[in-house]
């Protein structure tokens, strides 16, 4: 785009433009999210970082919707925990939530649960998380190509931006029922 203009652009500097544009385009685009289903299914996937092997927790709902997404360092109770919670703040309370059969997403809803009046329902069946694993592919056919990512910081904003970017494509902005295109609801968000 930028050549057909003539103008000479590095990676480097089309790298840094989305390390700065990125978090307002998803802080902008959370403002304008639609509301997402009371079930979910929600899994983590491997994202490699430096040669080493991080953690992408995300959700779906049974429709498939992106419900929310945190990379973390450690798959653990504790990474669990802070995902589930961020989910919870920011996308409501759901009533069921499937997961497999990892043990720290259990641990982490049990102890969520522990201080709730009204416990979320848990369940641990293989087949009913195939909608977020399918969902991985859409992210995973991304990064791919990219050769991994150089430190944990960049990663997180970049994964970010096609988390959001993908949320777009889905339909999940509540465009106020004018039925805008992908392109209009993205450059809405800049407006």
């Amino acid at each position: 785009m930028m050549a057909e203009r003539g103008i000479a652009v590095d990676h480097s500097t089309v790298h840094r433009w989305a390390l700065k544009l990125l978090p307002v385009l998803e802080k902008a685009f959370r403002r304008c999210k639609r509301t997402v289903g009371k079930s979910r299914r929600i899994d983590e996937t491997y994202i490699r970082i430096r040669g080493e092997w991080r953690y992408l927790y995300r959700a779906v709902d049974k429709a498939g919707n992106t419900v929310d997404f945190l990379l973390r360092a450690r798959r653990d109770k504790a990474a669990a925990r802070a995902y589930f919670e961020k989910a919870i703040d920011q996308n409501g309370e759901p009533e069921t939530v499937t997961i497999d059969k990892s043990g720290s997403n259990l641990a982490a809803l049990q102890a969520i649960n522990a201080r709730r009046e009204v416990p979320i329902r848990v369940r641990q069946k293989k087949y009913l998380n195939n909608i977020v694993e399918q969902d991985h592919r859409a992210i995973k056919r991304r990064t791919r190509p990219m050769m991994g990512f150089k430190n944990f910081r960049c990663a997180r904003i970049i994964l970010g931006g096609i988390e959001t970017m993908y949320m777009i494509r889905k339909a999940q902005m509540n465009d106020g029922g004018r039925a805008l295109s992908p392109v209009q609801q993205f450059y809405s968000l800049f407006a």
